[in-house]
């Protein structure tokens, strides 16, 4: 956020020691690299996407594992009044720091950070714009993070600080930038251990279509910073035409909010609109930068506004010249082993769905620019990135091709398809842009079951996916999550807890990016204990009748799935009890969030 000067000091008193203490508590575990690799930093997450190990900055912001284990600092965040975004505490190792940057992307528009000190030492220095401050320990800090800043640790022990991210309330702002009182007259924030303090968080702010208004707002926000790199007639008609530009980018815009509203319809107009602006700009913004920073114009153009004008499509109502075949499809994705076979051939019997007759891995990996080892794709992780046109279309066209009805019939024009495959547990923002009508089912098994039924698989080798992996030694089995080299030198069973956790949390985390409305979850045991009234909700979700197919699978016991290795017995998992019982405190948080969807 732009602020009248590089620095200011809330007049706080916090408990420097206790917060010191609660950080000092923390397990490894907790602390992950920066996302992007910056050397020597680190954090723990504390508020994030969902409360799940996610670097997000957009959908409903939720408190984490490691904020529940640290009472006082909860009460912290809380005693402030204000709703909380993203936050952490930012750990920097000895003699290292931040490079310096400015912080350009449309979240941070709105949004202040908060920093108070729990580790540090008078070497360490936070410069912004020029001017350097010491924050010690206990003190809260607000800066412009649009200005260029950077910090430096210049001592041979560990920095922490807590960073909080907030729009803060008209209290906040009065609090951090009205006039100080004598530091005698600072409000103090005590250890309250009667006090269960749970931090306000940010509901999930996007929109489909950003409205115009704000278009607008974001835009000359951007213009009364743009600034030539010389003051010469040339230089001066880009400015112009740069700000030609974007006024008529907000009539066009506001006319296509006019006729299709903000919900998500006429998402192809839309992007076709930005694709335009883009391209126009591109030619004009060659020395044109940001006047208090130099970031270049066209840099936060794109960061600021372009990538987020759309966010997630709702259901758009069906076109005439689009096959209905493919509309509102429904997906079931789920860890592998989870029992997702069991359910899809449970729900195909109807006549109401189409499918692929089964798991469809060529659907997306017989485009090579999409299989793992291509450029850019390290493993089954796919976002709406890599949904280009030209895939959408083949990808389309491959299923319209390969649909069939019951049993290997012919398709039903009416009838919805359903898709499963494991993979797709790390595909849905992929697939929402493929099929942005698309509903999910999430399905989700036990972890000791889950994981017992995953080292099987890998056991007898009849699930390998990848049998030439490079860098891995001998065959992969089932679904490549990110960061599978790290597992290098696993046992069997943190290798299968790990696909499992990682399968699962991804697709939380996708999941919440969606309207409530557009996915279901269920577990695996309601299933086998009730499977008509566990099938019928689904139905009703689905908007499928419950018909006399379904009735009667449902009505007997359910047989074997195709995937089957070995006929399902009670407690089965502990012929591997002493190895998943090793592993499953890894799964505990997981599992907890996944119990909570019931």
């Amino acid at each position: 956020m732009r602020l009248p000067r590089p620095f200011y000091q809330l007049p706080v008193l916090i408990d420097a020691a206790r917060l010191r203490a609660e950080v000092d508590s923390l397990p490894d575990a907790a602390w992950e690299a920066h996302p992007d690799q910056v050397p020597g930093n680190s954090a723990a997450r504390l508020i994030s996407t969902v409360g799940l190990e996610s670097d997000a900055v957009t959908g409903q912001m939720r408190p984490t594992r490691w904020l529940q284990s640290l009472p006082y600092l909860r009460q912290v965040l809380a005693s402030f009044g204000v709703v909380w975004s993203r936050s952490r505490l930012m750990r920097l190792a000895p003699y290292t720091g931040v490079p310096e940057h400015a912080d350009i992307n449309y979240n941070w528009h709105t949004r202040v950070r908060v920093h108070i000190p729990v580790h540090t030492s008078a070497d360490v220095r936070f410069v912004c714009d020029g001017e350097a401050v010491h924050m010690a320990a206990g003190e809260a800090w607000i800066f412009d993070n649009w200005r260029r800043h950077r910090v430096e640790n210049n001592f041979c022990g560990e920095r922490i600080h807590l960073v909080a991210d907030t729009t803060g309330t008209s209290a906040f702002w009065r609090l951090a930038c009205g006039a100080k009182p004598p530091r005698a007259q600072w409000r103090p924030i005590p250890w309250r251990p009667e006090v269960d303090a749970q931090p306000l968080t940010e509901a999930d702010q996007r929109a489909p279509v950003m409205a115009p208004a704000e278009v607008q707002w974001l835009l000359a926000d951007l213009e009364s910073e743009l600034t030539p790199a010389a003051d010469t007639p040339e230089q001066q008609a880009r400015v112009a035409r740069f700000s030609a530009i974007m006024e008529s980018f907000v009539c066009d815009w506001r006319q296509l909010c006019a006729l299709h509203g903000l919900h998500g319809a006429g998402r192809t107009e839309f992007q076709r609109l930005i694709a335009t602006v883009h391209e126009a700009i591109q030619l004009v913004s060659d020395g044109l930068t940001m006047r208090m920073n130099g970031i270049p114009a066209l840099q936060v153009l794109e960061k600021r506004v372009l990538n987020h004008l759309l966010g997630v499509a709702t259901p758009a109502p069906p076109a005439r010249h689009r096959d209905r075949r493919l509309e509102q499809p429904v997906v079931i994705v789920a860890a592998p082993r989870s029992g997702s076979t069991l359910l899809f051939e449970t729900l195909a019997c109807s006549p109401a769905f189409n499918t692929f007759g089964g798991e469809a891995h060529w659907l997306i990996e017989e485009i090579a620019a999409l299989r793992p080892g291509a450029p850019g794709i390290a493993s089954n992780r796919l976002t709406a990135r890599e949904a280009t046109p030209a895939v959408i279309a083949t990808i389309r066209q491959s299923a319209l091709a390969r649909l069939q009805g019951p049993d290997g019939t012919a398709p039903a024009d009416t009838a919805a398809l359903l898709e499963k495959t494991p993979k797709n547990s790390l595909r849905i923002p992929f697939l929402v842009e493929a099929f942005p009508d698309a509903r999910f089912i999430f399905l989700w098994r036990d972890p000791r079951e889950n994981v017992s039924s995953i080292m099987e698989a890998w056991r007898t080798g009849g699930w390998v996916t990848y049998p030439a992996l490079p860098g891995w030694h001998g065959p992969w089995s089932l679904l490549l999550p990110p960061g599978w080299e790290a597992q290098r030198g696993a046992t069997l069973a943190q290798l299968a807890a790990w696909q499992w956790r990682t399968a699962n949390e991804t697709a939380l985390a996708d999941l919440a990016q969606l309207p409530r409305d557009r996915w279901i979850a269920v577990g695996y045991d309601d299933l086998l204990a009730d499977p008509q009234a566990t099938v019928q909700r689904l139905c009703d979700f689905a908007n499928v009748p419950f018909d006399a197919a379904l009735q009667a699978r449902t009505a007997a016991a359910a047989p074997l799935s195709r995937s089957t290795h070995t006929p399902p017995l009670a407690e089965k998992w502990r012929r591997n009890e002493a190895a998943i019982l090793g592993v499953l405190p890894e799964a505990q948080d997981c599992w907890q969030r996944l119990r909570a969807l019931s």
